[in-house]
């Protein structure tokens, strides 16, 4: 998309959207934004990633700031998913390099790998807390190394997820979190997956950017409703009923997800 010089409304409205939505039912940007930008406005599925992902990243290191004042990051978890999803990202750009991202094999790719990003997260949305009330007491009994190295798994299923698609650092890491960390606090848990994901959604970004699918333009139209957006939502987000919006919003996704991964 060439710069015009003039303000391009829909992105604007769209990123009103999902900053609502985000401020709303705290659930990542990216599960919304990215299949947004593929659906409704025919964005290539590369270009929709790597823009996203900036997106993602300069609202995540606003929250990693917040966090990191307030003293409530776990950084023996945030350097275990780091050790992970870190060397995932870079070995999923060098196969994303490989393909070419402007090329249909690709676009297929990222397409799937994001239908399934977006079922995976609908699911955690909705059984969120029978998950971890079932996993929780089996993981608490495990010794602190093989904890350990299932977060370094998760960390690097999440680089790919992420790298791929935009998708999964939320919702889901914030799940398995909970159910990895039963007797860590959850303003923990959630403080230490924001600050990992800033990091990780940039170095991805980044990649994205060097394979030139990054459309700055559209990137700063977007946050241009999306702060606002946020800012607004979460001011009313506690008359919001929670249960029904994240159902709601569990359903939009998994139909989403369905229909960008078999279609």
């Amino acid at each position: 998309m060439a710069w015009t010089g003039l303000v391009e409304w829909p992105f604007v409205f769209s990123g009103l959207l999902v900053g609502g939505m985000v401020g709303l039912t705290g659930v990542g940007g990216g599960s919304l934004m990215t299949p947004l930008l593929v659906l409704l406005f025919g964005i290539h599925p590369a270009t929709a990633v790597g823009t996203d992902l900036f997106y993602a990243g300069l609202t995540k290191i606003a929250g990693s700031t917040v966090h990191g004042a307030n003293k409530s990051i776990e950084w023996k978890v945030v350097l275990r998913l780091a050790s992970g999803s870190v060397p995932a990202a870079l070995l999923t750009l060098l196969g994303l390099s490989r393909l070419g991202l402007e090329s249909g094999q690709a676009g297929s790719a990222i397409t799937f790998a994001l239908g399934i990003a977006l079922l995976l997260t609908s699911i955690s949305l909705v059984f969120r807390p029978w998950l971890v009330a079932r996993m929780a007491p089996r993981f608490d009994a495990m010794s602190e190394r093989a904890i350990a190295a299932l977060t370094v798994a998760l960390g690097a299923l999440l680089g790919v997820l992420v790298t791929i698609s935009s998708v999964g650092a939320g919702a889901i890491g914030v799940t398995v979190l909970l159910m990895l960390y039963p007797r860590m606090p959850t303003l923990r848990i959630i403080a230490s997956d924001i600050v990992h994901a800033a990091p990780l959604t940039l170095i991805a970004g980044s990649g994205h950017w060097a394979m030139g699918s990054v459309d700055w333009s559209m990137l700063v139209w977007l946050l241009a409703g999306s702060i606002p957006g946020v800012a607004l939502a979460s001011a009313f987000a506690s008359r919001a009923p929670d249960k029904l919006l994240r159902g709601l919003l569990a359903g939009v996704l998994a139909l989403v997800g369905a229909k960008l991964a078999f279609q």
